[in-house]
């Protein structure tokens, strides 16, 4: 087996190859093995204003902050200022939402694992003063229940607005001034930021959208600030490395200062709710799965026009990130992960070869499926699933206009209820239907989020 510096240099060469292809204009990539790190930079970082991409260079992780913010969240659990188990309402006994029920029994457990129920994909820019998250949080009385607390597993970014308010109250510190003192600074993460004005002051890279004729400036940059819990961290890949070590150890810093009891970190990577029958799992804010009998611990981001990977594999010691600065980035980072994962580490997703489904079971499936941010119609033709994914807009603000329309993309059944998408851009993706109480095809589980049926087959 060639050494790690070997695999690297190969994984920078697939990097590139993918760039060239996808029109993806920077990335930066890095990988620990065992006590070996390894970080390299490429392209530019904006079409616009072009600087090289070096290991130095801030981008936006998107949702990874996720687990920033259950890790700061745990951090206060800990120091009993938080509980995992109590309604929401015992710190925040003034929180409204649309289902009384609900804003009665919701716990931090419900935030960190994605099971509130309500719509998740839900946007809007209060303002940048120190109120921004508790102003936000009193906007969630509008959202819409989807399902019963607790009873299923949907990808939900409003839940996150809460857990940072949350925050807020335990520490008494604004999230960003609470997720420095608690997290970032203790982790010598001095290349992290949640706030325009400090990245603005190193080198950043700008979000793209591919289109026909090359990638064009993503706008507007900034997320609001009541994002920041969700998705808000601005960070370089040597940042990332060094949060990859503490997420692969015992809770301690690199001095040996204790930041969460190794019981804890262990917690919060353990799995809690089944998100999909493909092995799928959450833990506290992480994504859990077995690849090939490789357990492996992650999460990843989309912002506007800049997309990242963060994946682990614990007991082999090895973490990979993939931060990018286009919206194809996602099929860079995925394939630059599974190379990853396969060479480092031996970690290989079975085969799943696609079911013989005749043309009235495929019916089932046939239909349209409402989201937030996009819609999903999904049709029979030429004897399969062909799926056409329909943007409504809505993000990085409710005012955004949807982006450009995707291609139709086939799917293969390969279980039942069970599918995989087969062409870019969504090949590999995994997707799944559940049913209501008769049997029927009622909902589709696409991108992490659950989407209600509204018609079947034409």
């Amino acid at each position: 087996m060639p050494d790690s510096a070997t695999l690297f240099n190969q994984l920078c060469e697939q990097v590139q190859a993918g760039m060239e292809r996808l029109q993806v204009p920077g990335v930066a990539l890095g990988v620990l093995h065992g006590d070996q790190e390894f970080t390299a930079g490429f392209g530019v970082t904006s079409v616009e204003n072009p600087l090289p991409v070096d290991t130095d260079t801030l981008f936006q992780i998107g949702s990874t902050t996720k687990t920033i913010t259950g890790t700061l969240a745990m951090r206060l659990v800990e120091q009993g200022k938080l509980s995992l188990d109590a309604p929401v309402r015992t710190y925040l006994p003034e929180l409204r939402l649309s289902d009384p029920g609900v804003a009665e029994k919701v716990t931090l457990r419900h935030l960190l694992t994605h099971t509130a129920g309500w719509v998740g994909d839900v946007f809007d820019d209060t303002g940048w003063g120190d109120d921004a998250l508790a102003r936000m949080v009193a906007q969630m009385a509008d959202i819409p229940q989807l399902t019963p607390l607790g009873t299923a597993w949907s990808y939900n970014n409003a839940g996150f607005y809460l857990a940072g308010r949350l925050i807020e109250v335990a520490s008494g510190l604004p999230y960003e001034t609470a997720a420095r003192e608690l997290l970032l600074d203790p982790l010598g993460m001095t290349r992290s930021f949640f706030l325009p004005g400090d990245v603005m002051t190193y080198r950043f890279a700008c979000g793209h959208i591919v289109h026909d004729d090359g990638p064009r400036l993503a706008r507007p940059w900034a997320l609001a600030r009541n994002a920041n819990p969700v998705g808000g961290l601005s960070s370089s890949v040597r940042d990332q490395l060094r949060y990859a070590r503490f997420c692969l150890g015992d809770g301690a810093t690199p001095d040996g200062t204790r930041l969460l009891q190794t019981e804890t970190m262990r917690q919060m990577q353990s799995p809690l709710v089944e998100t999909d029958p493909f092995g799928g799992w959450r833990g506290l804010t992480w994504i859990l799965r077995d690849v090939g009998g490789v357990r492996t611990v992650a999460h990843g981001g989309a912002t506007n026009g800049q997309l990242s990977a963060f994946q682990l594999a614990p007991d082999q010691r090895f973490a990979v990130t993939v931060l990018t600065n286009a919206d194809r980035g996602v099929q860079l980072h995925t394939e630059a992960v599974q190379w990853a994962l396969e060479h480092f580490v031996g970690a290989v997703e079975p085969e799943r070869p696609p079911l013989s489904v005749g043309a009235a079971e495929l019916a089932e499936y046939a239909g349209y499926y409402e989201g937030r941010l996009s819609d999903i119609e999904l049709t029979v033709r030429d004897g399969g699933l062909v799926m056409q994914v329909i943007p409504n807009g809505g993000f990085p603000l409710k005012s955004s206009p949807p982006g450009p329309t995707p291609p139709p993309a086939r799917l293969a059944l390969i279980g039942r209820d069970m599918a995989l998408g087969t062409e870019a851009p969504f090949k590999d993706t995994r997707c799944h239907f559940l049913r209501d109480d008769q049997g029927q095809v009622e909902w589709f589980h696409f991108g992490g989020r659950i989407r209600r049926r509204r018609s079947g087959s034409e």
